[in-house]
């Protein structure tokens, strides 16, 4: 599911002004008092959600997700904010997306190629968007924690945005020319 800078930016700015799994713990500072006992995710799941994430923000003329490390972000996330509920629903999820998409494509998403996962990837988001009754929640989840892992990573912050160290002086005025990058938060 290919999407352009510009949307993914609309999307983060989105989730950080509405409400997003996890924002309690992320705003107060305090861990759910339910999660999954030792919920841990091995190498080849944190491989599969960079390749989910690749797919989501894929390597242009800047780096895409996977080159932030964005498979270990989610588990952080995961792990550290979501609540129980919320925590099986992403692993269910997970298992869902891979199972669906061997049915679909007859081989595993990490076997598949760029167009079949972004296909597969943008009939998930289509039936989120259009809020049908099947739509997936978890895949709302990944895409929230894709775009947030990567425009608040150095590498979203500076290579596909414009990242001027805090604190800086105040410009209330700064001319845009067309194809400027927006500012990291």
């Amino acid at each position: 599911m290919a999407i352009n800078r510009r949307e993914a930016l609309k999307q983060m700015v989105l989730m950080m002004g509405g409400t997003m799994i996890g924002a309690n713990a992320i705003l107060t500072g305090c861990t759910p008092e339910e999660q999954i006992e030792g919920l841990d995710f091995s190498e080849k799941e944190i491989a599969f959600l960079d390749e989910i994430g690749e797919t989501i923000i894929p390597t242009t003329d800047t780096p895409g997700a996977k080159a932030a490390g964005i498979g270990a972000f989610m588990v952080m996330m995961v792990k550290d904010t979501y609540r129980k509920e919320q925590q099986e629903t992403f692993v269910n999820g997970l298992n869902s997306l891979r199972n669906g998409f061997k049915e679909e494509m007859g081989r595993d998403f990490m076997d598949g190629s760029k167009e079949e996962r972004t296909a597969y990837l943008n009939k998930l988001a289509h039936k989120a968007k259009n809020m049908k009754e099947d739509a997936p929640v978890y895949f709302g989840m990944l895409k929230d924690l894709t775009i947030l892992g990567y425009f608040t990573s150095e590498i979203g912050a500076t290579q596909a945005l414009r990242y001027v160290e805090t604190p800086g002086r105040w410009d209330p005025c700064v001319d845009y020319k067309k194809g400027d990058r927006a500012f990291a938060l």
